[in-house]
């Protein structure tokens, strides 16, 4: 089935396993982007606690947002925190939230993850993220001047 034979099978057979695993790392990330999706619906939610509501909202933001807790660039950590906060933050409110919300929230983002990407919501989680990060350096300087 390859193009090749000899010696160089075993680099088409190299490629082939890593265009494998490509293809369902992809599919992963889609999966748990749908399923980020369906937190975010959750949490617009009338039906849903206002405890697991901010919950909600904080994982999807999350989620979505390109500013990490932990950058990247640090080696291992900058990758776990996206590998385990993400997927656990979301299994902690799919398990706690009602199950009638989340069976909605599905339906939702299953039709929405088939939609181009918003770039005005984009805009709207960075402009968050910098009025969050502005309303933390407030607060340090007032805590720097009491101090």
């Amino acid at each position: 089935a390859w193009p090749c034979a000899g010696r160089n099978q075993y680099l088409w057979n190299l490629l082939a396993a890593r265009l494998s695993a490509m293809a369902v790392f992809v599919r992963r990330m889609r999966a748990l982007k749908r399923q980020a999706l369906t937190v975010w619906f959750a949490a617009r939610d009338r039906r849903m606690p206002w405890g697991l509501k901010l919950l909600a909202l904080a994982v999807a933001a999350y989620a979505f947002s390109p500013i990490d807790l932990v950058p990247d660039f640090i080696p291992v950590l900058g990758l776990l925190d996206d590998l385990l906060l993400i997927p656990l933050g979301i299994a902690l409110v799919v398990k706690l939230a009602p199950e009638a919300v989340m069976d909605d929230a599905r339906a939702h983002a299953q039709v929405a993850a088939d939609k181009p990407v918003s770039r005005v919501a984009a805009c709207v989680i960075v402009l968050l993220w910098c009025g969050a990060a502005g309303l933390a350096w407030l607060l340090w300087r007032r805590w720097i001047a009491v101090a």
